[in-house]
């Protein structure tokens, strides 16, 4: 072969190059990850999913690649919804809350959307059916915001001389945020209890647990707020309970393992967010549809005492809520 031939064919070569690694891309498929409050890339349940996607052959990087956004701002949602459907990903995995899932319908009617919510996600026009989905949507409830009245009476028995309850929870955000207030609200009236709705603003908790102690509560519940779970926060709210000498019940476990009185809530949400890669994104990479998924809801509950905590705060735990305890710390 001449050298000018060698070179011109050299270059040719070089030219493709680009091309040939594009390709290489596309056939990648690319997952969205649309998160609202603490799932970004590097949180647990980030960790959880991506081990839940190994264990069903996909692994980050070799054959399958995750495009991360998330935000503790609601009004950003929609925004960061469109931006990861513009980059032509091959599903939507929304998390932390309804509104993540209602912005991803919004941008797209085409792109499978995989949701993790708190709340019946028929009660905000996510899906009409669980057991039939239908469209391009499906995932899991763990039914926090029905498990509202359940922290409630499990507190009430701790304090049974009916004393005012604080709730905590954030800003008028977003509908779930309502609907969990207007839910615990209700379960209070029905027991007879005197309930004051507490908001944090701008992350200011000191003000709030101000505002508990100026109204006279003298027990806590503690709501599911998705910002409320970042390891800062989480710590500020059990110091200044502790601080305050209030008893609180807490919607996970994480809480309880440090320091926190008592919590429950439905399965480990590690747990749900690995069974979200295996359950559905790994099996809707590999051809099925999202309407042929039902949405899946927990069927095991964790109620977690603190024994040490409870010795601090001067309390003697009932022994019927003894009984009823998934687990004890000692």
């Amino acid at each position: 072969m001449k050298r000018r031939e060698f070179i011109t064919l050299l270059g040719s070569a070089v030219a493709s190059w680009p091309l040939l690694a594009q390709a290489q891309q596309r056939e990648m498929p690319l997952i969205g990850w649309l998160g609202f409050g603490p799932y970004g890339p590097n949180s647990p349940m980030a960790a959880a999913f991506r081990q839940g996607l190994i264990e069903v052959g996909y692994l980050e990087g070799r054959n399958v690649a995750i495009d991360f956004r998330a935000t503790t701002q609601p009004q950003l949602l929609p925004q960061l919804a469109a931006d990861l459907v513009s980059r032509d990903v091959a599903v939507l995995v929304t998390a932390g809350s309804p509104t993540a899932a209602l912005a991803a319908k919004a941008a797209t009617s085409t792109i499978p959307i995989v949701f993790v919510v708190g709340d019946d996600p028929r009660r905000y026009g996510i899906i009409a059916n669980l057991g039939r989905p239908g469209g391009n949507v499906t995932g899991m409830n763990f039914l926090n915001v029905e498990l509202a009245g359940k922290r409630l009476n499990l507190l009430a028995q701790l304090v049974p001389d009916k004393p005012r309850i604080a709730y905590l929870t954030g800003p008028r955000s977003t509908p779930v945020i309502e609907n969990l207030t207007n839910d615990i609200l209700a379960a209070a009236r029905g027991l007879g209890r005197d309930m004051s709705i507490v908001r944090v603003f701008e992350g200011n908790y000191d003000a709030a647990f101000a505002s508990i102690a100026k109204q006279g509560a003298r027990a806590l519940i503690v709501g599911d707020y998705s910002p409320f779970r970042l390891p800062a926060n989480r710590n500020k709210i059990l110091q200044l309970a502790a601080d305050h000498q209030i008893p609180a019940i807490y919607p996970v476990s994480v809480f309880t393992a440090n320091g926190g009185l008592m919590s429950y809530g439905s399965d480990d949400p590690l747990a749900l967010y690995h069974r979200l890669a295996t359950d559905y994104v790994g099996k809707i990479l590999k051809g099925t549809k999202p309407a042929d998924l039902p949405v899946q809801q927990p069927t095991k509950f964790e109620f977690v005492i603190n024994l040490k905590t409870a010795k601090t705060l001067g309390l003697t735990i009932p022994r019927v809520l003894l009984a009823t305890a998934t687990q004890v710390i000692e």
